[in-house]
């Protein structure tokens, strides 16, 4: 079985470079003035200069607004918009049809019925990203080291590919996909020394032992 990793939140070339030196499929970086992994348009451009073709370049947004994703979109160092919000189906189509970049769309999930609602997203999304739930208390939706509950995902089949993500670890994403059945996996916090500071050593660890899965 092979499986695809995506390192998100990336901030630093030593940090984009080990994602692809150890066999990432996609990097993430994140627009979100809330989050420690928050990066601007330029940073972007600028990370990923060195990024070789066939690299998947990710942009995270939280209920972005048009102006930002035309801006984010147009200059042509992103292949796929995250939608980390409350974007709607509709929203999502929109998003999709409008700016011409594929679109993954990511689902708190806690419970069956979250999973029951990712259905009304199968049309529209390009691929689906199942994460955990944010803690009441949190700041932001996604990068809060929490899981949820894998063996809800067992055995359910779905029309686009999808990606576990939520609390994973270089020591628990072996297990976490044995569980899931998940072909795809995004870790952000899980290769950190601190909150938005990547570990070099956690990335290479991390995508070891999604290469030998």
């Amino acid at each position: 079985m092979t499986v695809e990793a995506k390192i998100c939140g990336l901030k630093s070339k030593d940090a984009v470079a080990a994602a692809v030196e150890g066999g990432a499929r996609s990097v993430g970086f994140v627009f979100f003035e809330r989050s420690p992994r928050n990066v601007t348009l330029a940073e972007v451009q600028d990370l990923t200069t060195d990024v070789p073709k066939g690299i998947i370049k990710v942009g995270l947004v939280v209920d972005a607004s048009d102006d930002f994703l035309a801006e984010i979109s147009s200059g042509g160092f992103l292949d796929m918009i995250q939608l980390h919000g409350h974007e709607s189906p509709d929203r999502v189509a929109e998003v999709k049809e409008r700016f011409g970049l594929q679109v993954m769309k990511v689902i708190a999930i806690e419970g069956l019925e979250d999973l029951s609602h990712a259905r009304d997203y199968e049309d529209v999304a390009d691929r689906l990203m199942f994460d955990a739930k944010p803690p009441k208390d949190a700041t932001r939706p996604g990068g809060n080291a929490v899981a949820f509950d894998w063996q809800l995902l067992q055995g359910l089949t779905w029309q686009k590919p999808w990606v576990l993500a939520g609390g994973l670890t270089p020591k628990n994403v072996a297990e976490a996909v044995r569980v899931s059945g998940a072909g795809a996996v995004d870790v952000s916090s899980g290769v950190e020394d601190a909150p938005g500071v990547k570990s070099i050593a956690k990335i290479k660890e991390f995508l070891d032992v999604v290469g030998n899965l």
